[in-house]
């Protein structure tokens, strides 16, 4: 993969993961107004309606943080692209290969040294 359309399919990705985030935080902050100051007292709520909001809050702070960190991995990906070292395998140097990086264009590792840790 030639590093122009690297570039722009890791910028692309980057793009798409901050606006799953911005549309996941506006949710769960219209979530947070509506319990927070929809209600006068949450005595009014059936307690099975406060543990499903409150699972919801969780699991969006879950997928948060695994967007944030996914993030991160686009950004160390641009790095290494900027460093020269973008396609070639971090344990044996070896390039990881073209349809490898279509799939998942932040790969760090070539297929066979990713099973191998994988496996541990």
């Amino acid at each position: 993969m030639n590093e122009t359309a690297a570039r722009e399919r890791l910028e692309n990705e980057k793009e798409r993961l901050r606006a799953l985030i911005h549309n996941l935080s506006d949710d769960s902050g219209d979530e947070a107004d509506r319990s927070a100051g929809g209600e006068l007292s949450s005595v009014d709520q059936h307690p099975g309606d406060m543990g499903s909001e409150t699972f919801e809050r969780e699991k969006n702070m879950a997928i948060l943080s695994t967007l944030g960190d996914q993030v991160a991995e686009v950004d160390q990906a641009l790095k290494r692209l900027e460093a020269g070292d973008y396609g070639s395998c971090e344990k044996c140097g070896k390039p990881i290969g073209d349809e490898r990086l279509e799939v998942v264009p932040t790969a760090r590792y070539c297929v066979e040294d990713q099973g191998a840790r994988e496996a541990l």
